[in-house]
């Protein structure tokens, strides 16, 4: 009874909800085949996701929460008294979509639509208005409004936004426009997000309300248009020609959320996760504004033909006060197997007064050439394959100890991941997959052959992944190495693609164990001897992914052991923490943790210009004065700006900056080898006193 007068309750305010919205506005309306498409997705998300959800009030309750989150994040757009009239969708969302029914989620689509306009309206006519702005006053901005209360009247919304212009306005003046050009600028920027919004169609409402309802299962799992589709297949057989870089949304922003190893954007040295694209532009002409642009406009206009430069104006992730930006040119490429290929090199360390030779192997991807493979090929290229090559040129030159650096390296190929671990175990388990119908896959290796038995330190970081926390998880397990570095990813589910006949749904399907039983899923894997945390936790990672699967375990896979660390892994430790208590690259990478931890605190932007510049200029001091510290302990050339800093630099082969804390993680790796190497060799003599 109460249902049904909900549902009607819910029907009635349909009608005025649509009849809202301006006059020059299209009311977008779900099309049938949006219907059909909708019970399709609950369909195959029933039958073949992992995660089992019900359908049901709870769920529509909590999808209601997240689709007026993901229209307005930032909580400016709508009032109170819209989010009001939503209320009467909020235990019926469940039955609409069971049926096919997206009424519900296109009206508010287009409540929506209408309070931008208002708002870009508005700010467009006070930006030409000559009244000039206050930068004097002693006022701030909120800058992290997600859990704000929501506006109430009209002369509250104007205020908010006229605090968001100063905002732009100051941080556009911040990167060396004038006042007049920085407005110049936004009216354009909006008449731009403005025009765009006008174009939208009933196919992107369908996506967008269709993606928050998939994410509701995890944040993995998708759906794709027709449009979105072919965009998909692009990227995965990474035909694209663009800059190689995995692109996100993020309010009004695009952000980078991985680099392409060796791809062209990886080889530049000065993009990274988390940055934000503002801007995008061919080698000649103007960047255009790309704030507020909907995802594939802004990539369709970084791609772009093979050997031409694109530009693109960026907000370093590390810039506190979001206004730092810098423009960074990219030769657009295609990704070549034989440039993510595995590397070796040797570096020396000196220990305990004795200087010994360390063999490391980058490995920035898990790759195997599928289709030279089918070919019947007998050189084709795999990382396994690679590895053992270069095992073999180390082991001839004789290396005390083996380093495979694992930084960065997103994943890829599961028989790759499963494959590589046999190359330092007998034989055993690997890796365990579980299925949505609880059966338990194990994968391992049978192979007796082994192509290296010595020591072994694998260094991972948050942006290893998928296949690389497979692996150190397996060689963790076995304790036939040491693992050192930061806490992984955490990416310990498995996806699959379904075809539909709109477009098509990629779902989660199965999730990752290790042979310990531990999953990787949202946890990944914990370090031996862990490092100063560089990334941002909150921000990158699987547990910073909203609706992300849990932790948990399965029975443990019979598998043997090595001598491993565990007897002494506390000594390990901390021979550690007295090596890098006073070290100067470790010591500016806690400086910058805390002072990143600090500012992200600071949700307070400036609307007084002189504060504002203040602020900026205190930040750029602290990091130069932080440089300083460290290259004086370093005995190096002190800098007199953070400009300064690029010339002094290191280069790579690719020109890519060397940081000093990267060669620094590399020889503490190195020391705590051969630290396990010595206490090993001391645990020897204690059994075997000769």
């Amino acid at each position: 009874m109460l249902k049904g007068l909900r549902n009607s309750l819910a029907l009635c305010l349909l009608t005025p909800l649509v009849a809202l919205a301006t006059a020059d506005i299209t009311q977008l309306r779900p099309e049938a085949v949006h219907q059909q498409t909708m019970k399709d997705i609950i369909s195959s998300l029933n039958v073949g996701h992992y995660n089992k959800i019900n359908v049901d009030d709870t769920l529509s309750s909590g999808l209601l929460d997240k689709y007026l989150s993901e229209l307005d994040s930032s909580r400016s757009y709508f009032f109170q008294k819209d989010i009001n009239d939503f209320e009467a969708y909020r235990y019926e969302i469940d039955d609409s979509i069971l049926a096919g029914n997206l009424d519900s989620a296109f009206a508010i689509y287009n409540r929506q639509q209408k309070r931008v306009v208002e708002r870009l309206s508005w700010t467009i006519d006070r930006l030409k208005d000559p009244t000039p702005f206050n930068f004097e006053l002693n006022e701030t901005l909120d800058t992290d409004r997600e859990n704000a209360q929501w506006v109430n009247s009209q002369e509250e919304m104007n205020n908010l936004w006229r605090k968001r212009i100063k905002s732009a306005i100051l941080n556009l003046m911040l990167a060396d426009k004038s006042e007049q050009e920085a407005k110049a600028t936004l009216i354009k920027r909006y008449s731009n997000q403005l025009k765009r919004l006008k174009q939208n169609k009933s196919e992107d409402v369908f996506q967008r309300f269709a993606n928050v309802f998939t994410k509701y299962f995890d944040p993995h799992t998708s759906y794709f248009s027709p449009r979105n589709s072919e965009n998909f297949k692009i990227n995965m057989s990474l035909s694209l020609e663009g800059i190689g870089a995995v692109l996100q949304s993020e309010n009004e922003f695009t952000k980078i959320v991985r680099l392409v190893p060796a791809g062209p954007a990886d080889k530049t040295g000065q993009l990274k996760p988390a940055d934000l694209i503002v801007g995008v532009g061919q080698e000649n002409g103007e960047i255009e504004d790309v704030v507020g642009w909907r995802l594939d406009d802004v990539v369709d206009l970084i791609r772009g033909p093979k050997g031409s430069v694109v530009r693109l104006e960026i907000i370093p992730s590390d810039s506190e006060d979001k206004a730092g930006r810098k423009t960074i040119s990219i030769k657009r490429n295609t990704v070549a197997l034989e440039e993510q290929a595995a590397q070796k090199r040797i570096i020396d360390v000196t220990y305990n007064n004795k200087d010994y030779k360390l063999g490391v192997i980058d490995i920035p991807a898990f790759y195997i050439d599928f289709a030279a493979l089918q070919r019947g090929e007998k050189n084709y290229k795999s990382t396994t394959r690679d590895v053992e090559k270069l095992i073999t040129e180390l082991k001839s030159e004789a290396v005390d100890g083996l380093i495979i650096d694992l930084r960065n390296n997103g994943g890829g190929s599961l028989r790759e991941a499963n494959d590589l671990v046999g190359l330092f175990i007998d034989r055993g388990p690997t890796v365990q997959i579980k299925f949505p119908n609880n059966h338990i896959e194990i994968q391992g290796d049978f192979n007796p052959k082994i192509a290296y038995n010595g020591p072994l330190a694998v260094v991972v970081n948050r942006l290893s992944a998928s296949a690389s926390e497979i692996f150190a998880g397996a060689i963790q397990d076995y304790q036939r190495g040491v693992i050192v570095g930061n806490q992984t990813f955490g990416k310990g589910t498995v996806q699959t693609l379904q075809a539909l006949q709109h477009g098509q749904l990629k779902l989660t399907n199965a999730k990752f164990y290790r042979i310990s039983g531990e999953s990787t899923q949202h946890k990944g894997v914990v370090p031996d001897i862990s490092f100063p945390e560089a990334y941002d936790t909150t921000e990158i990672g699987e547990s910073a992914l909203d609706g992300a699967l849990p932790w948990d375990t399965v029975p443990q896979a019979r598998h043997g052991f090595y001598k491993g660390i565990a007897s002494f892994k506390d000594e390990l430790n901390k021979r550690h923490t007295l090596r890098t208590s006073n070290q100067p690259d470790f010591n500016f990478l806690r400086e910058q943790i805390v002072r990143q931890s600090e500012a992200k605190k600071d949700n307070s932007f400036p609307l007084n210009e002189i504060k504002l510049l203040a602020k900026r200029d205190q930040a750029d001091k602290w990091q130069v004065d932080a440089e300083n510290r460290r290259r004086l302990a370093k005995g190096q050339q002190l800098i007199t700006k953070l400009a300064d800093l690029e010339a002094l630099l290191k280069k790579d082969e690719e020109g890519r900056p060397i940081t000093a804390g990267s060669e620094a993680i590399l020889q503490e790796s190195g020391k705590i080898l051969l630290d396990m190497v010595d206490l090993t060799k001391q645990l020897i003599t204690t059994y075997n006193p000769q």
